[in-house]
């Protein structure tokens, strides 16, 4: 059976199709201001015999494309707990939000926390911070590999953390140091939620794509944990589109 998943993210669409247990086809694109119309296009062109999406744009897809859908953290619990089996805790970076998954043994969501209520540690911030910069998406994680100094960004708010890097520019600080604590700032409010959930075994992650942030957002976050193990492969760094 030829099978579709679609995600219609705050940025991106996502979309894949499985035949027989592989991978047959997938597309990425922005989501833009008709995100229903670019889905239609992906599925009349991969003729899948059924379809089930979620993300943001779920309520376009139930009412007005008569495609059942589920909601995005029992889709992201699955598809973590389908590819590592071992995975209890996953940490979804996405373009509008932060969330933060507890699985038990079976792959059944047991609790979860988000951040939705400001941009400030999510990939749209990160967005922010990288044109402030003058960094491309692609090089911002790079950036700040080797740091030397101890800045911190405070603001909780993206509007203010703009003005205080702005500040920063200002008094010379380089801007790989201020890359580095822009990073350190999303860790710090990731490793927040999965303290709140109660994060245990491994930790799988998902979201932003590794060009922009450096394995150290969630690695950084383990150290302060102290015990959190990251599953191996392409979940030990965020994935897919820049923002999703």
């Amino acid at each position: 059976m030829r099978v579709a998943g679609v995600d219609i993210g705050s940025r991106c669409i996502k979309f894949i199709v499985i035949e027989d247990g592989r991978i047959v086809a997938s597309e990425n694109s922005e989501t833009g201001h008709d995100p229903l119309h670019m889905c239609r296009i992906v599925i009349a062109k991969t003729g899948p015999e059924r379809v089930v999406g979620t993300g943001y744009g779920g309520y376009l897809m139930e009412v007005h494309g008569d495609i059942p859908t589920i909601t995005e953290i029992k889709a992201v619990a699955g598809g973590a707990k389908s590819v590592f089996s071992l995975c209890r805790t996953v940490v979804d970076i996405g373009g509008q939000d932060t969330k933060v998954i507890a699985l038990d043994d079976g792959g059944i969501v047991t609790g979860f926390e988000m951040n939705d209520r400001c941009a400030a540690g999510i990939a749209r911030f990160i967005e922010i911070m990288s044109r402030t910069l003058g960094y491309e998406i692609e090089e911002f994680g790079n950036s700040c590999e080797q740091r030397q100094g101890e800045i911190k960004i405070n603001s909780m708010c993206t509007v203010f953390a703009e003005s205080e890097v702005v500040s920063l520019i200002a008094k010379g600080i380089p801007r790989s140091e201020i890359a580095a604590a822009i990073h350190d700032s999303i860790a710090g409010r990731v490793m927040s939620l999965i303290r709140r959930v109660g994060a245990s075994h491994d930790v799988s992650s998902r979201g932003l794509r590794e060009e922009s942030v450096p394995g150290s957002i969630i690695g950084g976050a383990d150290s302060k944990a102290g015990s959190y193990r990251q599953n191996a492969g392409h979940a030990r760094r965020p994935r897919s589109g820049a923002l999703c």
